[in-house]
């Protein structure tokens, strides 16, 4: 079995908006429900859960029927930072996820994803554990090294930039947060799966990424998704 976790437990200050940007329309459809048809629509995902921020919790399920996302069968109230909600969405599944299932851990407010990106994190995922989409940085970049400054330059073929979709053998995920919890590192960690992995040593493996899959977080990345929409729609009409 494999089950789509979408995080949706922040509130996204940076937009501005007044409501979380998961639940902003974008031409007439909340981002939250681009993102969850990538997963509805993906032969390979048999069930959505969603962490929700609380507020909203039954809005999402109005939403959920709406749109008639029959995939979604579980909606979980969400945590204080990503860290958190992933961990509650993860062991709402104790009961219900085998060892060998895969769980993919998405961002709400990344409707960006494509299908050959679910794929790929699937397939790599069930190869070695785990796999996090990960693309090359393309950037020019330097240490910060003063106000303002830099005077090191960092070799960027060293550097990876991971996203989502994270996928875990369910066994691997759940003992992952187990023993982060048991060792008393949740809270005095950066407050991501990758992170607390680091921390526990645990390797990280690689699915196909992309330039585009970008998150939501300011109002010029919302602008750049309406961009993105009013574009699929012209090609699909054409």
């Amino acid at each position: 079995m494999n089950v789509a976790i979408i995080l949706a437990g922040g509130i996204g200050a940076r937009v501005g908006s007044g409501i979380p940007k998961q639940f902003i329309e974008v031409m007439g459809k909340p981002v939250i429900v681009y993102t969850l048809e990538k997963f509805q629509n993906h032969a390979d995902i048999d069930y959505i859960q969603v962490v929700c921020v609380k507020d909203h919790i039954n809005h999402l399920k109005d939403i959920v029927k709406k749109y008639n996302l029959s995939k979604v069968k579980w909606i979980v109230e969400g945590g204080d930072t990503f860290l958190e909600s992933a961990i509650k969405g993860v062991d709402s599944l104790r009961n219900i996820c085998a060892d060998d299932d895969l769980v993919s851990l998405h961002f709400g407010a990344s409707p960006f994803v494509s299908q050959a990106i679910i794929s790929d994190s699937l397939l790599e995922c069930r190869k070695k554990g785990n796999a996090v989409s990960t693309t090359p940085f393309y950037l020019l970049s330097g240490y910060i090294t003063g106000e303002s400054t830099s005077t090191e330059y960092i070799d960027r073929e060293s550097i990876a930039c991971m996203n989502s979709p994270h996928t875990f053998r369910y066994e691997l995920i759940r003992d992952l947060f187990d023993e982060g919890r048991k060792k008393n590192l949740i809270s005095k960690i950066d407050p991501f799966i990758t992170a607390l992995m680091y921390a526990l040593e645990k390797p990280i493996y690689f699915s196909l990424g992309s330039q585009t899959n970008i998150k939501i977080t300011t109002k010029e990345d919302l602008e750049l998704f309406e961009g993105y929409v009013m574009h699929q729609s012209k090609k699909t009409i054409t």
